[in-house]
């Protein structure tokens, strides 16, 4: 794509190749320039400058094709980080239960939850599989997403990890948009190996992992510690397994608990530990010391009624703080970023400032896509959000029940 875009009414977050992820009060800064031009050539950003004081800067892109973006603000796409979006179908069916108050433990005890998923993922075909995973990918891209993390998890057997991980790089050699494989086999223990759990560990490091590994379908792997699911224990054992096979660790940790999920993921090196909607001072002292990211997921909270994170504690503890949708089935059935940055706001009590760069520019590099996206800077990729006509950023997270975008652009 070339493209110039003229008159924008405010252009956001605009950083120098320099800066990579933010941390602490850094989050509070999103710098914008004001009655602005971007140029993009060959779909990267070539330039940008202010439309009075940089005149002379923008003739020699004066003759690409010109959109006028006056009242409009422009800036980067979101950087979703962690999302389910590969799945067989739906799980309306245990909303009601929810709804009567059933919480995440029991709702799985009965063998809804993840095994539900497991269960209808397995007699899906791979085919029927990547044409509904599509068609969730070009709803969240046409919702403002130019990055995303995609996970398995619904397989929970060797063949199904696999089918999921093989749609997952289907859509990455389709997509327009950067794509991230994580590899989420210790997502639940599937029923038959309730009564040995070493048997279904051993299938993930001694069989799972090497077929992924030979096939390259993965970047990271990951692990559900919490009550319940996987001990820290067994966590260490899977990630390492996984950094054994060149796969970095991820982390669902600390959702429904303190479980030492946290302290699992520092200690095995996780580029980020995600949920962390039950955290204490001891969580956030291993994160300071750490390069891990905390990254937060809202709309899982919401739809389960769970507690929010203490983010101002975060913040002001000096942590590096990511936003994603979590986007799956059961808990949190939306791939709205959005909506995440109205949560983040509005129950967490973060600056529209922090949600976005939240979203991303640390959402980008939550996937280690910050050389490619996540901030209005030279020689990134021009995936774009031009917004409606609006009064500032704050009209993102306000405005939770509109859609304030006008036009994705995704190069």
């Amino acid at each position: 794509m070339d493209l110039l875009f003229t008159n924008i009414k405010s252009l956001v977050g605009i950083r120098e190749p320099t800066e990579k992820r933010l941390r602490g009060a850094a989050m509070q800064q999103l710098p914008q320039l004001r009655d602005a031009w971007l140029a993009v050539c060959n779909g990267r950003i070539a330039a940008f400058g202010s439309m009075k004081e940089d005149a002379d800067r923008l003739q020699p892109f004066a003759t690409l094709p010109q959109r006028d973006c006056t009242g409009r603000l422009l800036l980067p796409c979101w950087c979703d980080s962690h999302t389910h979006l590969v799945f067989a179908d739906w799980r309306a069916e245990e909303f009601e239960l929810k709804i009567k108050g059933y919480s995440y433990e029991q709702i799985a005890a009965q063998g809804g939850g993840i095994l539900n998923s497991a269960r209808k993922l397995n007699d899906t075909s791979e085919e029927l599989l990547y044409e509904r995973a599509w068609a969730r990918l070009e709803e969240i891209i046409n919702q403002g997403t130019g990055a995303v993390e995609i996970k398995s998890g619904y397989g929970l057997t060797v063949e199904g990890e696999l089918k999921m991980l093989r749609v997952i790089r289907r859509l990455r050699e389709s997509a327009p948009i950067p794509i991230k494989a994580t590899f989420l086999g210790a997502h639940a223990l599937p029923a038959e190996y309730r009564q040995n759990r070493e048997a279904y560990i051993r299938l993930i490091t001694d069989v799972m992992l090497p077929r992924i590994a030979d096939e390259q379908l993965a970047d990271y792997c990951d692990v559900f510690c919490e009550n319940g699911f996987f001990t820290p224990e067994e966590t260490d054992c899977i990630l390492q397994a996984g950094w054994r096979y060149g796969l970095k660790p991820k982390i669902h940790a600390n959702q429904l608990a303190r479980s030492g999920g946290v302290q699992a993921g520092v200690r095995n090196q996780a580029l980020s530990v995600d949920h962390l909607e039950q955290m204490g001072e001891e969580e956030i002292q291993a994160l300071q010391k750490s390069t891990t990211m905390a990254t937060l997921l809202p709309a899982a909270a919401f739809f389960l009624r769970l507690p929010y994170p203490p983010v101002r504690q975060m913040l002001d503890a000096g942590l590096t703080i990511a936003l994603a949708t979590d986007y799956n089935p059961g808990s949190a059935p939306s791939g709205r970023m959005s909506f995440v940055l109205s949560l983040a706001c509005i129950q967490m009590r973060m600056t529209p400032a922090e949600a976005i760069n939240a979203a991303t520019l640390n959402g980008a590099c939550a996937m280690e896509l910050e050389e490619e996206v996540g901030s209005i800077t030279v020689g990134k990729r021009a995936h774009l959000i031009l917004t409606q006509p609006i009064g500032s950023v704050s009209d993102i997270p306000y405005r939770f029940g509109n859609d304030i975008i006008e036009k994705v652009y995704i190069c």
